[in-house]
């Protein structure tokens, strides 16, 4: 080879160097944009994210529907017209609101999106789940300028207030005439980062039980002793539940068990006391007190058995104890199949490892998602974020996703998009698994 030309082969490597940084540059500036909107809770500027999101849509000709199911809280539905509709679609869902923050207790301001001198991206919704959104979109993107044309539609749906419960997002959307309309076959849904090399897949979940506990006694003198004060009783309630926590979390620590497959309580919030101008009176114990607990209980746990508990033990009406849920699912487990008797979770594994990836063994996911709705309505569903080699920090103080991760993870989706829209076979259709 000569000189001249080998000159030549080193200078076209160099513009494609650049040529390529510059793209990254461009797909990594879009997340960064769509992270900054506002949807942080309790008043999450959902209009702002519709209009951004649409304007994307726009940019790749997908067609765009807003629905409002509930007055203020709009869905988003995009649609990539397969050649063959009458196949059952693929539907990318990811919701479009993030958990609060305390400001104070991160590094980099978590609506800023600061990417430091690592490539770490520094914001709320980097891994929960704005990232899986944009990678949608960034997928279809390369898909589309690779000539490549699915067979099956590919909807994307954006879904609202997935944080609080779902009850006015995915869990809307698929109670409705235009879900069932959609022909679903195969729905993906977030999941979790893996700090090893291998992606993490989810075909269940734990069922979430959101319980307060209230206790009511008489109010007395802050000096005296006696017996069934709503303190004393809440108290023996907590203890109660701290001894079974301990239990579960024995399991876990034991090794060999999952974390989606032990039962997980945890204390939300702690409430009691007689206000005054400077706190609390201090010496008046009061007549009411209650206890939130988020409670996540595994497909394979007797849940019966636990209500039982919660009469007889946690909150017996004997001690003047009372009880709510704010949120609970009942019925049956809702898990999809992930083993070859399934043809999508074949082609999810096929399709990662042709994008030079792993799969882990497929877990119960340890909290909750939209993607139980979708089980409900009888879709199969798995829960999939390609984050690998990063820590969960999921509603944590410095959530963070790095540039090469994030990049990486769209060239994953490239792949699972790829073959579960040019999937041919009826045997994919939800009434045959």
């Amino acid at each position: 080879m000569s000189r001249r030309l080998l000159l030549a082969l080193v200078v076209l490597l160099l513009h494609l160097c650049i040529l390529s940084a510059a793209v990254g540059d461009e797909i990594v500036s879009r997340f960064q944009e769509y992270l900054r909107i506002d949807t942080v809770h309790p008043n999450p500027d959902y209009y702002k994210a519709v209009d951004f999101i649409n304007t994307q849509a726009k940019s790749l000709s997908l067609e765009s529907q807003t629905t409002e199911f509930v007055k203020g809280k709009p869905h988003i539905l995009l649609k990539w017209v397969g050649s063959d509709p009458t196949l059952p679609a693929l539907l990318l869902n990811s919701h479009t609101d993030v958990v609060p923050f305390e400001e104070s207790k991160w590094i980099h301001h978590p609506l800023q999106a600061h990417m430091d001198k690592e490539g770490d991206i520094y914001a709320r919704g980097s891994q929960d789940m704005k990232c899986v959104g944009m990678q949608y979109l960034e997928a279809i993107r390369k898909l589309q300028a690779s000539g490549f044309h699915p067979i099956r539609s590919v909807y994307l749906s954006f879904v609202p207030d997935e944080e609080i419960g779902g009850h006015d997002g995915a869990e809307k959307f698929t109670e409705s005439h235009l879900f069932k309309t959609l022909n679903v076959g195969i729905v993906l849904d977030e999941g979790l980062p893996s700090p090893s090399k291998s992606y993490r897949v989810f075909y269940g979940e734990r069922s979430p039980w959101w319980l307060v506990i209230k206790a009511k006694g008489p109010p007395g003198h802050g000096a005296k002793l006696y017996d069934n004060s709503a303190m004393e009783n809440l108290l023996k309630s907590i203890e109660s539940i701290r001894r079974f926590r301990a239990s579960q979390f024995d399991l876990l620590k034991a090794g060999g068990t999952a974390e989606g497959d032990v039962v997980s309580v945890n204390m939300a919030f702690l409430k009691a006391g007689t206000p005054s101008p400077t706190g609390f009176v201090m010496n008046l114990q009061p007549s009411e007190a209650e206890a939130g607990f988020d409670i996540r209980i595994p497909p394979t746990f007797d849940s019966e058995s636990l209500e039982r508990r919660l009469v007889e033990e946690w909150a017996p009406a004997a001690r003047n104890m009372s009880f709510e849920f704010k949120q609970k699912h009942s019925g049956e487990p809702l898990l999809t199949a992930a083993d070859d008797s399934n043809p999508w979770w074949r082609l999810l594994e096929n399709a990662v490892k042709e994008a030079g990836g792993k799969t882990s063994k497929p877990e119960i996911f340890p909290a909750s998602t939209d993607a139980r709705y979708f089980r409900m309505a009888g879709v199969p569903a798995f829960g999939f974020s390609p984050i690998s080699n990063t820590p969960s920090l999921l509603h944590d103080h410095n959530e963070y996703l790095g540039r090469a991760e994030y990049l990486k993870g769209i060239d994953v989706y490239v792949s699972i998009i790829k073959a579960y829209a040019s999937y041919e076979s009826k045997s994919g259709s939800r009434d045959e698994l």
